[in-house]
C-alpha cells in the first residue's frame, strides 16, 4: 500500500482507506458486526492507515453506530491510524444540517467517547447546503477544540456540489479548512477541476463514492431489484439498464494487474491529479482486500486515458 501525503496537514494517508458508512446505515444492505469488524482487520492488514466516519452512520435512535464500531474493531490500534469524522448531521434527527458551535462541540466531545479515542485527525463539516447553515461563532468553537487537542485538522465534506462549490473555495482561500472530501467517480466527474485546483494549493482530497454507489463495483446487472431502504432504488429499470450498460464499456480497463472493476475504478481516481486518496465503502474483508490492490497496480496509460476520454465520457448524478 502506497501513501500520500493528505495536502498541507503534512499527514501521510493510505492511497486506499476505509469509509463506514455502510456499517450502520443500511444503504446498500445490512452489514453484520462480525464482517464491519473484519472488513477493519484486513484493512489494517494490507496498509490502510486512513478511516471515516461520521455521528450521521447511526439509526433514527443512535448516532454514530459506525462511529462505535470503528473504535471497537481498532481497539489498541488506534495509535497506528488517522481517523477522520464529521459534524453537522446527525441520524437520530434525520440528518438536519445544524452547525452551532454548542452542537459542534457536543458532536465532537460524543464522537471521542464513542471512538475510545482522545482526537479526531481531521474534522469534516458533513455538507453544508448554503452559507446560511453555518452559525455564528463555530469558526472560533472550532478553534477552541484545536487548542484544546480534540481536533487535529479542519476539513469541508460536500455534497450539492454545483450549489457549494464556491463556499468550498472560499473557505480554502481563506485558509480556514485544509482538506475537502469529495464525489469523484468515472460516473460523476464534475469535482474534477475543483480537485486539481485545490491540490494545486495544496488541499488534501479524499475521494468518497467512487464505485458510483455499487455500480462500479461490476456485481449490478440489469435484472437487479433493490430493497426500499438501499440507496439506488429510487432508480427505475430503466436507469439501472443504461448504468449497467456504461460500465460494460469499461470492461477494457480490466487488464494486467487490474483484475476487477473495483480496482479499475478506484486506480481510475487515483490517477487523477490531486488526489490524496480515495474512500472505498467495502462492507468485508474480501471487498476491501480488492480494493486496495489498485494501490499496487500501475496507473492507466495515457492511450487508455485517451480512449476513456474519448469513448467514454458519461456523467451520472451522485447521491
Amino acid at each position: 500500500m502506497k501513501t500520500r501525503r493528505l495536502g498541507r496537514t503534512g499527514l501521510q494517508v493510505s492511497e486506499v482507506s476505509l469509509g463506514t458508512w455502510a456499517f450502520a446505515s443500511q444503504v446498500y444492505g445490512t452489514v453484520k458486526e462480525k464482517d464491519a469488524f473484519d472488513a477493519v482487520d484486513a484493512a489494517l492488514d494490507v496498509g490502510i492507515n486512513f478511516f471515516d466516519t461520521a455521528p450521521l452512520y447511526g439509526d433514527e435512535k443512535t448516532n454514530g453506530i459506525s462511529e462505535t464500531l470503528l473504535g471497537k474493531a481498532l481497539g489498541s490500534n488506534r495509535d497506528r491510524v488517522l481517523i477522520s469524522t464529521k459534524f453537522g448531521r446527525y441520524s437520530n434527527e434525520g440528518g438536519a444540517a445544524n452547525f452551532s458551535p454548542a452542537r459542534a462541540r457536543e458532536s465532537v466531545e460524543s464522537s471521542l467517547q464513542r471512538m475510545g479515542t482522545e482526537v479526531i485527525d481531521v474534522l469534516f463539516f458533513h455538507s453544508p447546503f448554503g452559507f446560511e447553515d453555518i452559525h455564528d461563532g463555530v469558526w472560533e468553537e472550532l478553534a477552541n477544540l484545536k487548542d484544546e487537542g480534540k481536533v487535529r485538522f479542519l476539513g469541508h465534506s460536500i455534497s450539492l456540489f454545483d450549489k457549494t462549490e464556491e463556499m468550498g473555495r472560499e473557505w480554502a482561500r481563506d485558509r480556514k479548512i485544509d482538506v475537502f472530501q469529495v464525489v469523484l467517480s468515472m460516473m460523476n466527474r464534475e469535482t474534477s477541476k475543483f480537485i486539481t485546483d485545490m491540490g494545486n494549493s495544496d488541499l488534501g482530497i479524499v475521494s468518497r463514492e467512487s464505485l458510483a454507489n455499487g455500480f462500479l463495483s461490476g456485481r449490478i446487472t440489469k435484472e437487479t431489484v433493490f430493497p426500499a431502504n438501499n440507496l439506488n432504488s429510487r432508480y427505475s429499470k430503466e436507469e439501472i439498464g443504461e448504468r449497467v450498460d456504461y460500465v460494460t464499456s469499461l470492461e477494457f480497463l480490466l487488464r494486467g494487474q487490474i483484475k476487477s472493476m473495483p480496482q479499475a475504478a478506484l486506480r481510475w481516481v487515483l490517477d487523477q491529479p490531486g488526489v490524496s486518496t480515495v474512500l472505498s465503502g467495502a462492507r468485508n474483508r474480501t471487498e476491501i482486500i480488492d480494493c486496495a490492490e489498485a494501490s499496487d497496480a500501475e496507473p492507466f496509460d495515457d492511450s487508455e486515458h485517451q480512449r476513456l476520454n474519448k469513448n467514454h465520457m458519461r456523467d451520472f448524478p451522485a447521491a
